[in-house]
């Protein structure tokens, strides 16, 4: 399906793996211009090698950035601007994830996922936000989670901070009133990620498992799944990419779920 995205430049945040470069590749697909983000400049470089190969002709480019540091945050901003990038379409996907008990979690854990998680599309978002409803045209997609409405009692600073994307995403979108510029989430559940296998993959060799026995054993315990299984990074991104495009014009303000059925309750 032709999304109508030709030309587009778009930046997605944490895009060097996982749900972030599914995200890329499906946006590369459709033409856009796309601006890969991780933390490490060799892995940005891997990346952008990756996408360009697997579509062969797509503008596809990096910059490196640590978003728990506000002034890296303000470089790479800077870096956009002076390499001349006009972003129509911000994915802000970069986040933390972790299993800890909340009497164990710090106030440095808890500054380090609320920077991460929550201050990066702040960040992002104030400086490209009012670009966006200047140039008439703009999306803005916040990659939460099914976490951020049912907090886990074994993930409270991660819960928390999806719970603040969506309150953030909801309070941006009124100030698009009007325009043609959107700004949505979407709820994603427990999804088979890069950084969701390298945990499970670490807890099966503590415990003598096998991979694929812990990770059935792992969404076997999700009684509220529909799918009954992981789901994978490019049906988060598929969702995601019509978000951000004209068909989706009339969808603003909206969380929306690609959670496989675990929020068993109405939004």
């Amino acid at each position: 399906m032709d999304l109508g995205l030709q030309g587009r430049t778009a930046f997605v945040s944490g895009s060097t793996q996982g749900i972030g470069y599914a995200i890329a590749a499906s946006l590369a697909s459709e033409g856009v211009r796309v601006v890969l983000n991780g933390r490490d400049t060799a892995r940005v470089e891997t990346a952008v090698g990756r996408l360009r190969s697997e579509h062969p002709g797509s503008d596809v480019s990096g910059i490196a950035a640590d978003f728990g540091s506000a002034d890296e945050v303000e470089r790479l901003l800077a870096r956009l601007d002076a390499d001349g990038y006009e972003v129509d379409v911000l994915v802000n996907n970069v986040g933390l994830f972790g299993l800890a008990e909340v009497e164990s979690i710090t106030d440095e854990d808890w500054a380090r996922y609320l920077d991460v998680n929550l201050m990066s599309g702040v960040r992002l978002s104030r400086h490209l936000l009012p670009r966006m409803l200047e140039r008439g045209w703009g999306r803005i997609v916040f990659v939460s989670s099914e976490s951020g409405v049912d907090v886990p009692a074994d993930m409270v600073h991660y819960g928390v901070t999806k719970a603040a994307q969506l309150a953030l995403a909801n309070g941006l979108a009124k100030r698009t009133r009007g325009t043609a510029v959107t700004v949505n989430t979407v709820l994603g559940g427990p999804t088979w990620s890069d950084g969701v296998a390298a945990t499970v993959e670490s807890l099966a060799a503590s415990q003598g498992l096998p991979v694929d026995a812990l990770r059935a054993a792992v969404i076997g315990q999700n009684r509220t799944t529909l799918l009954e299984r992981f789901i994978e990074p490019v049906e988060i991104a598929s969702l995601v990419s019509y978000l951000v495009s004209p068909l989706a014009s009339a969808t603003n303000g909206a969380a929306l779920r690609a959670d496989g059925g675990v929020l068993t309750g109405i939004l």
